[in-house]
């Protein structure tokens, strides 16, 4: 791509790409903020993913960049029966972290079968304002992520082996 410079040596590029960056995040927080997020989603964006003891979590789905950006960003609450799942495109080891996440969760890795490779448990809130928060990954490569309030995995008696359910949409 080329990229024109104005009068004061910036490329347009670079701007533009600043701004747009800037209006996403900017709105992500506004959509998180005023939307209601934690018992206001409507049931059609909820993904049913059920545990080997028949219990079912309601997860709202993270399947664009924007919304797996956003994550559970500055909720307050998040109900024993609701949850994220993260679906990605090709399995890797997945990072996350706490930044602007204002409760403490359980972080839980699959793989392409929804068997669980590996868990990190109630991992704390992070209230640093840099990029200075700490990082969790699973060692091994992962199609799903499914991020409860921090308990629920053992609440669940989730482990390692244990293999989920859900459709895909």
């Amino acid at each position: 791509m080329t990229r024109s410079m104005d009068h004061r040596g910036k490329t347009h590029h670079s701007t533009w790409l600043k701004r747009l960056t800037g209006c996403l995040w900017s709105l992500a927080i506004t959509a998180n903020c005023c939307a209601g997020w934690a018992a206001d989603v409507p049931a059609e964006t909820l993904i049913a993913v059920k545990t080997p003891n028949g219990t079912v979590i309601q997860a709202e789905l993270a399947d664009t960049a924007l919304k797996r950006a956003q994550g559970l960003m500055f909720r307050e609450h998040l109900a024993d029966d609701r949850g994220m799942l993260f679906i990605f495109g090709d399995a890797q080891p997945w990072t996350f972290w706490m930044k602007n996440t204002k409760i403490p969760l359980d972080i839980i890795w699959m793989d392409a079968k929804k068997t669980i490779v590996h868990i990190e448990r109630n991992t704390p809130i992070c209230t640093r304002q840099d990029d200075g928060c700490p990082q969790y990954h699973s060692e091994e490569g992962a199609l799903y992520v499914l991020e409860l309030g921090a308990g629920r995995a053992a609440a669940l008696q989730l482990q390692r082996g244990v293999k989920l359910s859900f459709k895909q949409p």
